[in-house]
């Protein structure tokens, strides 16, 4: 992370920083984004309306947040995400660069130094979880020893950002707890790896001891609701939770987390355990989605989905989850694929339906997973060559202009010819149920599903895109006789 380089950069916007009132509950939010997808961020948190905050021609914005309501605010920006806590007089700025949007992020001004000790923690806890499937082998007690120890220094290393900075209570209350719940959430999913789905059953042979910590969680801190340890501990809790029913009679069958059951019992027990409306509302929608996303069957997509309605008090999320169903019913194979409207690279606007002539391969990618977009359109490449006879169709699903998505392709050196953005892509994504920034869908030559959840790197593509080439060459022959 360049730090020193992109503090020094960012040091003529606090010439331009509008001022604060000292006596206001108000702060102050500019700054400038480098290699811009679109032409504004917005703004939120649990207690406030999205704010749109659009860039200027130097692509740098500037806001006052009057009657603001001290925590965690959540901004984006062409798909990326980021949160920051913003307190009573901070006047924050920051600069990033797209090209490499979390580890740019450097902050200054009043309210800094606490915002960059909780991004730099962020990133060193995604390094963290990269590491955590080399450690979920370990003996239970040598487990959690180990993530024991880790924890503790993060504290160690909070209390010394304490003891040399002036901080807030409720900046070391998200602090110890992001460090808190992280670890938590590590214990949570442990069974999981350990015994994996074939084992499962005996997470209940676990130490008496492992699991103590539950007594200190507090499902209902909204000042936590912005916090990612927060929220991937509540899912996994849940995840974990639910297994005391799915193996109530002894059965030792393997562990299916699509079973129908186990995720109506997760739903009962975010509805009994969680009571801030804001929390619960967000474990529902997470726990919906993640199953509606991967359900093969109508039924029980409608069944999970009324289950939910009657539990969840967010109007705007009942409305997504009933059109993400609806959407995903529509995706099962049999069905013609959604004919939306796509951008080529020469800003011609097309039916998606009219672009499929053949056998096809429909990768949708996101500008913000680098990693990702390089390994897919690799993979791409190679199956290309293997089967000429298939077409392989990329479409970008970032709410970006066009500019930004050709400069990507270029930089890349990427073909152009069946590249293309999607006209709309907020209805895209959800017409095409996108969970995790990406989809791949095999269709027919006559635009008819096959597989709308391909995976592009599993053992499987190869003969599903083999038996998707023999059949289209049997229905050629029969349509001669």
């Amino acid at each position: 992370m360049k730090f020193y380089l992109i503090a020094l950069l960012a040091l003529p916007l606090l010439t331009s920083c509008n001022g604060v009132n000292k006596d206001s509950d108000v702060a102050f939010l500019g700054g400038q984004i480098i290699n811009p997808n679109n032409d504004y961020i917005t703004l939120n948190s649990p207690h406030s309306e999205k704010d749109t905050i659009f860039l200027d021609e130097d692509d740098r914005f500037s806001y006052n947040i009057k009657n603001l309501h001290p925590g965690l605010y959540t901004f984006t920006h062409g798909g990326e995400m980021q949160t920051i806590l913003l307190e009573k007089n901070d006047s924050l700025l920051f600069r990033l660069n797209t090209n490499d949007f979390d580890e740019s992020l450097v902050y200054t001004g009043k309210g800094s130094k606490k915002n960059n000790f909780l991004i730099k923690s962020f990133l060193n806890d995604e390094i963290e979880d990269k590491k955590f499937k080399k450690n979920h082998q370990l003996e239970p007690e040598l487990f959690k020893s180990k993530i024991g120890a880790i924890k503790d220094k993060k504290l160690e290393n909070l209390d010394r950002f304490i003891s040399e900075n002036e901080t807030s209570e409720l900046f070391r209350n998200i602090a110890k707890s992001s460090i808190d719940y992280n670890y938590y959430a590590y214990l949570e999913m442990y069974p999981f790896g350990y015994f994996g789905n074939n084992k499962l059953i005996h997470v209940k042979d676990l130490p008496e001891d492992f699991y103590n910590y539950r007594k200190d969680v507090d499902f209902n801190n909204v000042n936590l609701s912005g916090v990612y340890s927060y929220n991937n501990f509540m899912n996994w809790y849940f995840h974990n939770s639910g297994l005391k029913k799915y193996y109530h009679n002894g059965n030792h069958h393997t562990f299916d987390r699509q079973a129908l059951d186990y995720n109506l019992e997760k739903l009962r027990l975010i509805d009994s355990t969680i009571e801030n409306e804001t929390i619960k509302n967000y474990v529902l929608k997470h726990a919906t989605r993640v199953f509606v996303f991967n359900s093969n069957s109508a039924e029980q997509s409608r069944s999970m989905l009324a289950s939910y309605l009657e539990k969840t008090t967010s109007e705007e999320d009942k409305l997504y989850l009933e059109n993400l169903v609806s959407s995903t019913i529509k995706l099962y194979p049999g069905n013609l694929i959604p004919n939306i409207k796509v951008v080529d690279f020469n800003n011609n606007t097309k039916n998606l339906r009219t672009i499929i002539q053949k056998p096809t391969v429909v990768y949708c990618w996101s500008s913000n997973f680098k990693m990702h977009y390089r390994n897919s359109h690799y993979m791409m490449r190679s199956l290309k060559a293997r089967y000429p006879e298939v077409d392989f169709i990329a479409i970008n699903i970032n709410d970006m202009d066009t500019s930004s998505w050709k400069k990507t392709l270029s930089l890349l050196k990427y073909p152009t010819q069946n590249e293309y953005i999607f006209k709309n892509p907020n209805e895209a994504v959800q017409t095409f149920a996108i969970a995790y920034s990406h989809k791949v869908i095999l269709t027919d030559e006559n635009g008819i599903i096959i597989n709308s959840n391909a995976n592009l790197f599993s053992d499987e593509i190869a003969n599903e895109i083999e038996s998707l080439v023999a059949d289209s060459s049997q229905s050629k022959i029969a349509f001669s006789k």
